[in-house]
C-alpha cells in the first residue's frame, strides 16, 4: 500500500499541475467567476482542495492545521494559490515517502472540524484525501469546461504512462 499511497501523490501532484495550468489561461475575474458547483468557483473549489489538505495532513503529522471552515478563500490571487498548491503537494509526497507500513495499517486519533474526537484507521483516510481531490478536481474540470480553455485530460491512466516515480 506504501508505493500505492506514494503513486497518487505523484499523481495528484501531476493531475493539479495540469488543470492549474489550464486555469491559468483564464482572466482572473474568469476565475472567480460564479459558476455552478458545489463551491461555486473555480477559484473557491481549488481554495477548498489546498484548505482540505492542509487539515487531512495536519492531522495526519500532528501539527493541527490553522484552517476553521472548509469553505475558507485563503488565496484571491491565483498565483500565490497555485504556489499554495504545490507546497501542499510536496508536502503530501513527502508524507507519503515516510510512512512506514505499520502506519498505514495503524489507527488515527484527530479531531474534527467540530472539535470531536475521532478515530480511523489511516488506510482509508489515505484513500480519502486522494479521492477528495479528485472529486472536487472533478468539479473544477467541469467548470473549466463551461469557459474558453479545454480542460486537460486527468485521468489516473494518462499519469501512469508518464510517471517516472520520481
Amino acid at each position: 500500500m506504501k508505493a500505492h499511497f506514494e503513486r497518487m501523490a505523484r499523481y495528484n501532484r501531476w493531475a493539479n499541475r495540469r488543470i492549474y495550468g489550464a486555469v491559468a489561461q483564464l482572466e482572473p475575474e474568469e476565475i472567480s467567476a460564479p459558476r455552478s458547483g458545489f463551491f461555486p468557483s473555480i477559484a473557491k473549489t481549488l481554495n477548498h482542495l489546498v484548505v482540505t489538505d492542509r487539515i487531512w495532513l495536519g492531522r495526519f503529522t500532528g501539527n493541527a492545521s490553522a484552517h476553521t471552515k472548509l469553505d475558507e478563500t485563503p488565496y484571491d490571487d491565483f498565483a500565490a494559490l497555485t504556489a499554495a498548491r504545490e507546497a501542499e503537494d510536496q508536502r503530501l509526497i513527502a508524507f507519503t515517502k515516510q510512512l512506514t507500513q505499520a502506519e498505514i495499517e495503524g489507527v488515527l486519533h484527530y479531531k474534527n472540524m467540530a472539535g470531536e474526537p475521532k478515530s480511523s484507521e489511516l488506510l482509508p483516510l489515505l484513500a480519502h484525501i486522494f479521492n477528495h481531490q479528485t472529486h472536487h478536481r472533478g468539479q473544477a474540470h467541469a467548470m473549466l469546461a463551461s469557459t474558453r480553455v479545454a480542460p486537460p485530460p486527468l485521468d489516473l491512466v494518462y499519469f501512469i504512462y508518464e510517471d517516472s516515480g520520481a
